[in-house]
């Protein structure tokens, strides 16, 4: 039997951490108030900080056509990528703002955001926060996204 282990820190508040950290947070949550969310009335908001202090944000994006949508972890880590912005993020950060109440929980990825958040921070120069936060309260942070967040990956490279 063998046993995997996933470290990360839990803050109370987002309050509780470095400005810049709070800064990027409430990008995500900007951003997230921005989500196009019709169909689940669930918005998420994600947010990215550059080795040179830019922030960068996307948001969930629905569609009648509801598997069309795109999640807003997929949606800024495309378009940064599109845009060779890839190798100098060093921060994420998620978070939901659903429409018709709080939401203090941490939102975690799915399944699909991971692996791309896991292959892009492969092809980053430093090794990525990651913070999660619902509308307000605990701020749960990793370091090292692809090993926190999903420590078995589809790999083709089998290495």
């Amino acid at each position: 039997m063998k046993e995997y282990t996933i470290r990360y820190q839990s803050f109370d508040s987002d309050t509780l951490l470095p400005q810049e950290d709070q800064k990027l947070l409430q990008a995500a949550k900007d951003a997230a108030l921005l989500a196009y969310a019709p169909y689940s009335r669930f918005r998420v908001g994600a947010a990215a900080r550059l080795s040179d202090g830019s922030i960068h944000t996307g948001n969930n994006q629905e569609n009648a056509a509801y598997p069309s949508g795109m999640c807003a972890e997929r949606v800024l880590l495309y378009a940064l990528g599109a845009q060779g912005l890839i190798p100098k993020i060093e921060s994420i950060a998620v978070r939901a703002v659903p429409f018709d109440r709080e939401y203090p929980v941490p939102v975690c990825p799915c399944g699909a955001c991971r692996q791309v958040i896991q292959e892009y921070e492969l092809l980053s120069v430093k090794t990525w926060e990651v913070f999660l936060q619902g509308s307000s309260g605990i701020v749960l942070k990793f370091i090292g996204a692809g090993k926190s967040l999903l420590p078995f990956s589809f790999d083709l490279t089998l290495k």
